[in-house]
């Protein structure tokens, strides 16, 4: 077992016992003490699943949860004493896959754990595959025949879209709602720059394209044209 967890909780204790259970089930485990800290190793070591506390000093639970969302598509188990059916609404919309109230059971935890890991086993595939073409998830680099492409982070969360969604075409609000945050408007310019960044370093020594414009749509990765 290699998926690796991170929790972010304030409460000391709490964080102690979850890092020795998890840790001893074969999880890797990381942990954080406030929102800020967590985000940052989230963006550092994309974990395959987070447990969020929401009650947090500086940065809640609820914004914690927005942001990390913008960084990966890691499911998310909010962690919290509040328990009224209008909380766990609240939770569950802003885009905790699960919630669990504290106090828990430790082996009823487990159990949810391991059905969130199994419901996105799908996405956490480490190399994406098309023609010639990987992306490692792990190095974040992308890798052409022999070549080995560096990315920036917006440069690689666009190819792994793409790479999840070959022969599909995407939509410019779609990837705009995927990739970057929401304020950006349909008439912004920086998606068209973004793909000829990509596409320049995928051809830079004269392979065939393999992202195309679909003119008055979006964008699609497709076979090259003969």
């Amino acid at each position: 077992m290699d998926e690796r967890i991170l929790i972010i909780e304030d409460d000391e204790e709490i964080l102690r016992v979850l890092k020795r259970v998890l840790s001893y089930e074969g999880y890797i485990v990381d942990t954080a003490l406030t929102g800020k800290a967590g985000l940052t190793l989230a963006d550092q070591q994309r974990p395959d699943l987070v447990i969020l506390d929401w009650m947090l000093p500086n940065m809640d639970g609820l914004e914690v949860c927005r942001q990390l969302q913008k960084i990966g598509n890691q499911p998310i188990m909010m962690l919290t004493a509040k328990d009224t059916t209008q909380d766990r609404v609240e939770g569950l919309d802003v885009g905790a896959d699960d919630y669990v109230v504290k106090p828990f059971e430790i082996e009823e935890l487990l159990a949810r754990i391991r059905a969130l890991l199994r419901r996105t086993a799908a996405d956490r595939v480490k190399v994406l595959e098309f023609e010639d073409l990987k992306l490692d998830s792990s190095s974040h680099k992308a890798i052409r025949g022999d070549r080995v492409i560096t990315l920036t982070k917006k440069e690689y969360d666009l190819l792994d879209l793409f790479l999840r969604h070959t022969r599909q075409v995407m939509p410019r609000e779609v990837i705009f709602d995927r990739v970057w945050d929401y304020d950006f408007g349909g008439e912004s310019n920086v998606l068209d720059v973004y793909i000829r960044y990509l596409r320049q370093k995928l051809e830079s020594e004269g392979e065939s394209r393999l992202i195309y414009t679909v003119r008055g749509v979006g964008y699609v990765m497709r076979e090259p044209e003969e």
